[in-house]
């Protein structure tokens, strides 16, 4: 009788997800402090972050003039000298990579203990919810700005060719200074992702569950869950949407509720989009497309390139069907 009392509240737990969970001005109780101060030291280094990636330029021109001259030293220093301060960018992009790994971990260590059900916890430590969201944010927000700006593999491979004919050639000891060599293959692994930001905190989830066995992995696809649950209700509920105080925050809830189906989809053994999963894929799906294109396209390829278990023979006709129509 118990168990089945568990299953039947877990079950409306799940269907929960029916509050406003305040994305705009959520504030820390005393309780949440400790990790809020922690947290809120990354996220501001990941507006930082942001800024410097859409500035990124990259060294195009001077790399191709580089690679049609290669005899002249002029043109090949001037590539150089280009090049390194990108490269050094792209460290600092890579290194804060694991700084929000350690963040969510952080984060998901409260969010899904188990004093309390996953519905409480977004809806009684919110500030800490909010944090989650916009590291989720930032990290679409990251991966859509990669995805369209091709010079960063570019810089970085033609910075791997030189350092390696530095090398051979005796040129310099200092060569690769910058980024030693088992860096920049990490490096290299990381870039190479369409998404990179996303695959480390699905990777990040993922060892968070292998490495706290004692905590169910309910506990994690559940919070996920009610967090893309949240998200879908607050955006189809007219009540709800009225209290955003800027459009942007909508653009917001939409990039968290794509960010929590990614997560979730890798982490849950059968993925987000069976029958049986605690997500409302079909809702949610139709929650973007009531959305303009423009805003939501990235989103959408998102769901359709990044998930785990999308083209599986569980996932339904029809959940395929609607995210192959624009």
């Amino acid at each position: 009788m118990g168990n089945l009392i568990k299953v039947l509240t877990r079950d409306i737990d799940n269907n929960g997800g029916n509050f406003f969970l305040d994305f705009e001005n959520a504030q820390p109780s005393q309780s949440e402090t400790d990790v809020w101060e922690k947290v809120n030291q990354v996220l501001t280094e990941a507006q930082v972050i942001l800024e410097d990636l859409q500035s990124y330029k990259g060294a195009g021109e001077e790399i191709r003039q580089a690679i049609q001259n290669p005899s002249v030293e002029g043109v090949q220093e001037k590539a150089w000298s280009a090049v390194v301060p990108l490269v050094i960018k792209l460290k600092t992009f890579y290194e804060f990579s694991q700084k929000l790994e350690t963040s969510l971990q952080c984060l998901l260590d409260v969010l899904t203990s188990s004093s309390s059900t996953p519905t409480q916890h977004l809806e009684q430590k919110q500030a800490l919810a909010r944090q989650f969201a916009h590291i989720l944010h930032f990290t679409l927000r990251f991966d859509e700005l990669k995805m369209t700006n091709p010079a960063i593999q570019n810089d970085f491979s033609y910075y791997r060719r030189t350092i390696s004919r530095m090398r051979i050639n005796n040129l310099s000891s200092e060569a690769g200074s910058e980024v030693n060599n088992e860096l920049a293959n990490r490096m290299s692994l990381f870039y190479a992702s369409a998404t990179p930001m996303l695959k480390t905190l699905s990777d990040a989830t993922s060892k968070f569950v292998s490495d706290n066995p004692e905590v169910p992995i309910e506990n994690t696809t559940d919070c996920l869950s009610t967090m893309a649950s949240v998200c879908k209700v607050m955006l189809d509920t007219p009540e709800y949407r009225s209290r955003f105080a800027s459009e942007e925050t909508v653009l917001f809830c939409l990039r968290v509720m794509v960010g929590v189906i990614i997560l979730y989809d890798h982490v849950h053994p059968a993925g987000a989009f069976v029958k049986t999963s605690n997500i409302d894929m079909k809702g949610c799906i139709r929650v973007l497309k009531e959305q303009p294109p423009s805003s939501v396209e990235g989103l959408l390829n998102a769901l359709r390139y990044t998930t785990k278990h999308l083209n599986d023979e569980t996932t339904s006709k029809q959940i395929k069907n609607m995210l192959q129509q624009n």
